[in-house]
């Protein structure tokens, strides 16, 4: 194995383990070692390249880290789920009952379920309001 292929082993090890540990931590060996695979094409002194890409990796570590955490900070959050659903009016799409059924939000299919466990079973083609979800199942009750 040339040297390449070994720096490019150990950016593709630490991707996998970044994936895994989403700190930024494994990211900045990644692309140290990505970058160090590149310059080992030309470059062939090993001990060269282990200072290029540790130091690269020290580097990426303290300059780019914070700037990802501060811009991940920064990003808005996802949409609440309460504003976006709750309150809207939507059609049946499967008969709702107590233990099934579906509606149509926004062109998507959601699972729904009776908000009020003694009410009558809403039939497919209705209009019901959602009242609350939870989890990925939201509650109706007809209009």
């Amino acid at each position: 194995m040339t040297y390449w292929q070994i720096f490019l082993v150990v950016a593709i090890v630490a991707f996998v383990l970044e994936m895994f540990t989403p700190a930024m931590f494994f990211l900045s060996i990644a692309v140290a070692a990505l970058i160090t695979a590149i310059a080992a094409l030309w470059y062939t002194d090993i001990h060269g390249l282990i200072i290029t890409c540790s130091v690269l990796s020290v580097l990426i570590l303290l300059v780019i880290r914070p700037m990802m955490k501060k811009f991940m900070h920064e990003m808005p959050k996802s949409v609440d789920f309460n504003s976006e659903y709750i309150g809207k009016i939507v059609k049946v799409t499967e008969e709702i009952t107590n233990t099934g059924g579906a509606i149509a939000v926004y062109g998507e299919r959601w699972d729904a379920r009776l908000a009020n466990p003694d009410a009558e079973p809403i039939p497919a083609g209705a209009e019901v309001k959602i009242v609350r979800n939870e989890s990925i199942v939201l509650y109706v009750e007809k209009v």
